[in-house]
């Protein structure tokens, strides 16, 4: 156990394969391996977004069409609550960095509302929503700060799914 700054306290301090594989919440909540990654994790877990979306998209057009797409973003926004939530709570860090099923949920919305876009449209797509991520200006830091548990770790990346699609929006009428 380690405490951290705001009198948090972490019970798994750098979280690794086995403790991933525990528990499906935090296989989810951990994008499969990929918010395992030792540097940027959020970053890794976008790129793992993007790429299961554009390859199931392309390999398996039939099942993964824009319906279905919906649909999957939608259950995966209210699963990710719970698993984000048991695995913020395992690790004694609510939103800890590791967890990056939001961004994955959060891209592949962006890339959705985006279909039929091609890969530069995606690329600075991937670049804008990394940036209102991590930047998390106004209303971003507001959720991230007020909001806490699975949702608020969901909601704040949504958001900045929502300032992306905004940008592309003003964009084209432009």
């Amino acid at each position: 156990m380690t405490t951290l700054e705001h009198g948090q306290t972490a019970y798994v301090s750098k979280p690794n394969a086995r403790f991933m594989l525990s528990h499906p919440a935090h296989l989810l909540a951990q994008g499969f391996g990929s918010g395992l990654s030792p540097i940027v994790p959020g970053t890794s877990g976008t790129l793992f977004a993007w790429l299961t979306f554009s390859v199931l998209t392309s390999r398996w057009p039939a099942i993964f069409t824009p319906m279905h797409w919906g649909i999957i973003i939608a259950a995966g926004f209210i699963v990710g609550i719970w698993a984000c939530d048991r695995t913020g709570r395992d690790l004694g860090i609510p939103d800890h960095g590791s967890m990056v099923w939001d961004e994955i949920i959060a891209f592949w919305l962006v890339l959705w509302f985006l279909m039929p876009a091609g890969v530069k449209i995606q690329f600075w797509a991937f670049l804008w929503f990394r940036f209102f991520d991590m930047v998390k200006p106004a209303p971003i830091r507001y959720f991230d700060r007020r909001f806490k548990g699975g949702f608020g770790v969901m909601w704040d990346d949504i958001v900045a799914a929502f300032y992306t699609l905004l940008l592309f929006a003003l964009w084209r009428t432009l």
